[in-house]
This record gives structure tokens, C-alpha cells and sequence, in this order.
């Protein structure tokens, strides 16, 4: 009987770290730190220099800084990655569509042009950086992440 036990955990042990390895294998997201973030944004010019604390503050209001992330709301839609883009309105699931004209699994990876691309349409179009709640209550009028280390 001690012996049947020990056989099915490490079936069990097995079955996980084949499961984790293929997960793992299959995520193409990114937790992104202050510094890379920033330039990152910079280099994708979602904005001039001087808003992009704003624009950091708002990423790790939002996700985390993290590019896979995924929110269901209310089971009706869901926010997509860094930016937490909703399918409700910006992008479509399974297909392009949306304000942003674009499929929301693609916010997923850690490929941040298409993310920008649609958080400037998200920002021009849905009241600047108002559009996001984790924005208002996280950043509007509050000390914003300090950048200046990150552009020497």
C-alpha cells in the first residue's frame, strides 16, 4: 500500500512538471521593471519624456507591468495586458475589431507596439489618462515613479 502511494505522487509530481513545462513554454509575457519600461515606451514614442512617468505609473496600476496579463470582468469581457485593455470596447476577442481595430490576444505577448498603438487611440479617444481607473486612483495628483536614472 506505502508502495501504491508513493508511485501515484510521483505520477502526480510528474504529471505537474510536465504541465508547468508546457505552460511555461507557451507564455510569451514579460513582467517589465521601471527602467526598461520606460524606455521602451520612449522608444515606441507613445509620448514625450515628460508624460512617461505618467504612462509607468499607470502600466503598474493596471497589470503590474505585466504583458500576459488577463482580467475577466463581471464574465461578461475582459482587459487585456500591460495597459488592461478592455474588450468591451477597444479590441475584439478572437477576431480584429474594436475602437483599436485589433485581435485583444494580441496584447498578451510582450511585444508592446500593438499595445501602444492602441492605448494612444484609448488616450486621444477616452479622456487622456482618465480613461483608466487604476490611473485615477493610483497616480492623478500623487508622487509619479522618479525616471531620471533610467535615460542615462
Amino acid at each position: 500500500k506505502h508502495t501504491h502511494r508513493a508511485a501515484m505522487a510521483t505520477r502526480w509530481i510528474s504529471c505537474i512538471l510536465i504541465l508547468a513545462a508546457l505552460y511555461g513554454g507557451t507564455a510569451s509575457g514579460k513582467v517589465y521593471q521601471k527602467c526598461p519600461l520606460a524606455r521602451a515606451l520612449d522608444t515606441l514614442q507613445i509620448s514625450s519624456r515628460s508624460f512617461i512617468s505618467n504612462w509607468v505609473c499607470l502600466i503598474n496600476a493596471e497589470s503590474g507591468a505585466d504583458t500576459s496579463k488577463k482580467t475577466v470582468i463581471n464574465g461578461e469581457w475582459s482587459s487585456y495586458g500591460i495597459f488592461q485593455i478592455s474588450s468591451k470596447t477597444w479590441c475584439r476577442e478572437g477576431r480584429k475589431g474594436g475602437h483599436c481595430n485589433m485581435q485583444c490576444d494580441d496584447f498578451l505577448n510582450d511585444d508592446l507596439a500593438d499595445d501602444v498603438e492602441c492605448a494612444k487611440i484609448i488616450f486621444n479617444r477616452g479622456g487622456g489618462f482618465a480613461a483608466w481607473k487604476g490611473w485615477v486612483n493610483k497616480c492623478k495628483q500623487k508622487s509619479l515613479p522618479d525616471l531620471a536614472a533610467c535615460w542615462n
